[in-house]
């Protein structure tokens, strides 16, 4: 027997270059570096939204959002992860909560994460306190913690909609 419930989990990772701002859950954060992509490359927005198509059965951000449409040039995340809300609710779902880490060796996120978890939350169309996100590092290891990118995990609850 269903239960209307259903879970998916998103990953994400982009570079580190120079000349971008970083964009983390639709806060810009001021720092030298920022990620690169063909949208604004909001790494932890991608993994949630990457985790919500998932749950709700659809593909991934690349088969919505594909990287060759020039209409999404430097595209706000925040306007890609509406979208995806709008998708998940076509197919009869509503959000439940969602939980992401950021992994990242600098600069230090803590500081920016409220803000993150309100423009997710308010896009979402749920209470912030439905929206977790952390940020660790990976103690100097691997490409996150040579200073070389970013990567997001992400899992959303979703729930078959009633209305």
């Amino acid at each position: 027997m269903s239960t209307g419930l259903r879970v998916g989990h998103g990953y994400d990772v982009h570079r580190l270059a120079e000349g971008r701002k970083l964009i983390l859950g639709g806060v810009e954060i001021p720092w030298e570096y920022g990620l690169l992509g063909h949208s604004d490359a909001d790494v932890v927005t991608h993994a949630i939204m990457d985790a919500l198509l998932g749950a709700a059965g659809l593909w991934d951000i690349g088969h919505a959002f594909p990287d060759t449409d020039p209409t999404l040039k430097d595209i706000s995340s925040m306007i890609l992860l509406e979208r995806t809300v709008a998708l998940i609710r076509e197919k009869g779902f509503r959000t439940v909560n969602v939980d992401a880490t950021i992994i990242a060796q600098r600069p230090k996120l803590a500081p920016y994460i409220p803000q993150m978890r309100e423009n997710i939350a308010a896009r979402l169309g749920i209470d912030s306190g439905l929206v977790n996100i952390k940020a660790t590092t990976e103690e100097g290891l691997g490409f996150s913690g040579s200073g070389e990118g970013m990567a997001a995990h992400s899992v959303a609850l979703l729930e078959k909609s009633t209305e």
